[in-house]
């Protein structure tokens, strides 16, 4: 009672915009939490080999990565809010088509164009979130919605497995059942719009709320302040600008080149992990639910401890460290033949490898000029979506030809390595941040 207290008083102190932020993301990733565990189940169950998921999740990723930077760069100029609501009109009104549609060709254009939109939550969030909290609790707030995110989405794929389940038990037939709860799913990511329609959006940057002219009775008192607001406020020179911009497009090909080393690797495995249960160890869907949700929870309580392990050993580190750690567990998830190994190795890999998500965004908010924090967030999303859209007809290649050992064997093992190269490169290309480039970013 005294923890959940304290979470209260915790939410109560965040500004109206952030807690109408994390109650539209709640709805948003319930729904897709439902999409993501029963989808590709709903597909097997219309008749489809693992070819046609395998094209799916490869052509929704191309789509999610066409946009990102469209995405990205509409909320750096124009309305971050507008585009968040547009993000959950569409990704609802699109998934509730994908839940009924049963013809080859509309399960592809659905994917399609659900894809289009579900990437406008995953760039938004981080400059969103960054705009509207002081950049002492980026960190702390990056781990709340990060954790939020998995708690949500353990909501959506435990509660719609364990539904899924109870209505084929009630008599309801396997595929309907499906429907119905992927139906349910969309409705929610639909339903996210409304909190989002109650944001107030800044009209002004921080740097207009600096500019604002001193009250004249307020000068004499206030003249060493004015100086000093004077002078921070003073546009940048050309050559800084154009240092700052050559330093950002540096850092950010960097970001680049680490992340979709891991998008393809992650691609490889992460959207295949209910079919690799369910094909290897014939779970059942609420046996797959459940454990799927254990390893979001268990993702949740590391990534809270995230920022005392980046106070301690720094944020770059540490990231390297969760990562590094994932590996053994990944590797024994895909050649073990028992269960219980299986399920205890994916949970700590699911949890060592996503607590290092809210440690990264903070350091690319960090070391990336205000004015291209979004650009450079879509182009990140776009590495890693690129990768997943490469590497969907490989894993399906990879199992269909050596069967549901060795396919899932070889696939964790060519992870595993790519995961290896990326935390070798972000620790050497990140390690020694720079002094000069924080107070750089700070005065732009």
């Amino acid at each position: 009672m005294r923890a959940l207290r304290q979470i209260h008083v915790e939410i109560g102190g965040w500004s109206r915009n952030i807690q109408l932020f994390f109650l539209a993301s709640l709805l948003y990733q319930i729904g897709n939490g439902m999409f993501s565990v029963l989808y590709n189940l709903y597909i097997q169950g219309l008749g489809y080999d693992d070819t046609m998921n395998g094209q799916i999740v490869s052509i929704q990723s191309l789509a999610t990565a066409i946009m990102f930077i469209p995405i990205g760069f509409g909320g750096d100029k124009f309305s971050r809010k507008k585009l968040l609501i547009i993000g959950a009109l569409f990704s609802g009104a699109f998934l509730i088509g994908r839940s009924f549609d049963y013809a080859a060709s509309g399960l592809i254009w659905f994917a399609v164009f659900s894809g289009l939109f579900a990437g406008v939550f995953q760039v938004l969030a981080i400059p969103y979130l960054a705009e509207n909290v002081k950049k002492s609790q980026r960190l702390k707030m990056f781990s709340y919605y990060s954790s939020l995110v998995l708690a949500s989405q353990v909501l959506g794929s435990l509660g719609g497995g364990v539904l899924a389940d109870v209505l084929h038990s009630a008599g309801m037939a396997k595929v309907t059942g499906l429907q119905t709860v992927l139906f349910m799913g969309g409705a929610a990511t639909l339903a996210a719009f409304i909190p989002l329609l109650f944001v107030t959006e800044n009209q002004k940057s921080s740097t207009d709320l600096n500019t604002k002219q001193l009250q004249p009775g307020q000068q004499s008192v206030q003249g060493a302040e004015a100086e000093l607001t004077r002078a921070v406020i003073t546009p940048l020179p050309v050559d800084d600008d154009t240092r700052i911009k050559k330093r950002d497009t540096k850092l950010i090909a960097q970001f680049i080149v680490t992340q979709l080393l891991i998008g393809l690797g992650s691609g490889l495995v992460v959207p295949y992990l209910n079919l690799y249960f369910t094909n290897r160890f014939a779970v059942s869907l609420s046996g797959m639910s459940i454990l799927i949700a254990l390893g979001q929870i268990m993702t949740i309580v590391s990534m809270l401890i995230g920022p005392t392990l980046a106070a301690k050993v720094g944020s770059v580190r540490a990231v390297v460290i969760f990562q590094v750690l994932s590996l053994p567990f990944l590797l024994f998830t895909g050649f073990t033949n028992l269960l219980f190994i299986a399920s205890v190795s994916f949970l700590f890999r699911q949890a060592l490898m996503n607590a290092a998500n809210p440690i990264h965004s903070a350091i690319l908010v960090d070391r990336i000029s205000d004015k291209r924090r979004g650009i450079a967030n879509s182009m990140m999303q776009t590495s890693f979506m690129i990768g997943w859209a490469t590497m969907g007809p490989v894993q399906s290649y990879l199992v269909t030809t050596y069967g549901t050992y060795w396919g899932y064997a070889i696939t964790f093992s060519i992870t595993g390595c790519l995961y290896v190269i990326s935390s070798l490169m972000y620790f050497f290309m990140f390690r020694e941040p720079k002094p000069s480039v924080t107070v750089l970013a700070d005065r732009s």
